[in-house]
């Protein structure tokens, strides 16, 4: 909300006042339309992070025998880059990077070339990060663009158009934070890409401001430990909205019901299979495991085992999650503000991450 109450009051308040004094007409009574504040809070997302791609350390490729000019020009510049230059340096590494699409297609550079120049590009932002850290109120051009390119791409096992189809397409805020690790200073900066094939699936622009911030704060990615965040306030609408995009289906989802003691989790409904979705899009699944088992009896020089082995995976993908599986354990704290204590043993889900541990199981919860 970019308005606060008193500004409420008196922008739209006052004025249905003076309009009333002025006709001496009786002051009414006011109900603004506010379904969606009210229901957004109900529910919330978790999602699990699957991987970290890290634009903050790229490495410095060797130039080739008979560089491109642009390419020989980010490397001087990096070479003699100091605070006196660090505009012109700065210009000069985002202009070659805007420029970059237009030279390929030219045939000024080639693939390799294009690489090695986005490498340059990140090691140049890199550089002049660490060379303005001590005045950064001094640069505030400069500052803007590496905090909405030094970040860590964080790719996270949901869909944006199926969860979250108002930060697609009104560029809703949505709060976010790790769940994960909360004892812990989150020194990275990161945006999150879902696990969809369309370039539109990424949340960069977070709470934070007045017109948000392009980053988020997060901890840095162990692998094999699981890292789960949570986005907020998607109980206004979000699944109703979700609309198959790259057939994910519905989350799973957990109802939980406050009590004295903290809270108990009432229900569990699992979101969609593939089977499921596939019949949404009127592809029947038995017809399709036939022609495959039909195309693996086909394939003679298959050993029976390996066959097998083909149908029971290609079996299990039919009636398994939309989303990604795997086993990921989740330790569970006391229920609620610490009473009840912990949940019982149980299967649940985070995200299409089953745990058969005691754990929180996740997706849409209300």
């Amino acid at each position: 909300m970019n308005y606060t109450n008193r500004e409420y009051a008196n922008d739209v308040v006052y004025l249905l006042g003076t309009v009333c004094r002025q006709f001496k007409a009786p002051m009414p009574h006011i109900i603004s339309e506010s379904g969606r504040a009210l229901t957004a809070h109900h529910a919330l997302l978790l999602i699990n992070v699957t991987d970290v791609e890290a634009l903050t350390e790229p490495v410095i490729p060797a130039l080739r025998d008979d560089p491109p000019p642009v390419l020989v020009e980010l490397k001087e510049n990096l070479e003699s880059l100091s605070l006196d230059r660090v505009d012109e340096v700065f210009h000069d590494a985002v202009f070659a990077k805007e420029r970059l699409q237009e030279l390929f297609a030219s045939d000024a550079i080639t693939l390799r070339d294009m690489a090695d120049i986005e490498q340059y590009y990140l090691a140049t932002l890199n550089a002049i990060a660490s060379l303005i850290a001590s005045d950064r109120a001094g640069y505030p051009e400069i500052v803007n663009h590496l905090e909405a390119t030094l970040v860590d791409r964080y790719f996270c096992n949901f869909s944006v158009f199926q969860s979250l189809p108002d930060n697609w397409a009104i560029d809703q805020i949505f709060p976010i934070m790790p769940v994960h690790r909360l004892d812990e200073e989150p020194i990275r900066r990161g945006t999150l890409q879902d696990i969809t094939c369309d370039s539109d699936g990424v949340i960069d622009r977070f709470g934070g401001g007045r017109k948000g911030k392009p980053c988020l704060e997060l901890h840095p990615y162990r692998e094999g430990e699981p890292y789960i965040l949570g986005i907020f306030l998607t109980g206004a609408y979000q699944e109703i909205l979700g609309d198959l995009h790259n057939l994910f289906g519905d989350t799973n989802a957990v109802h939980i019901r406050a009590t004295e003691k903290g809270y108990e989790v009432t229900d569990l409904v699992h979101g969609d299979t593939v089977t499921e979705v596939l019949n949404y899009v009127q592809f029947n699944a038995s017809e399709l495991l036939q022609v495959f088992r039909r195309k693996v009896a086909g394939a003679t020089d298959l050993p029976r085992q390996e066959a097998n082995a083909f149908i029971a995976d290609y079996v299990a993908g039919l009636e398994g999650y939309t989303y990604l599986e795997g086993e990921v354990p989740v330790e569970m704290p006391a229920a609620g503000n610490g009473a009840g204590g912990p949940l019982p043993p149980t299967t649940s889900t985070v995200n299409g991450q089953q745990s058969t541990g005691t754990a929180v199981p996740s997706a849409t919860g209300a």
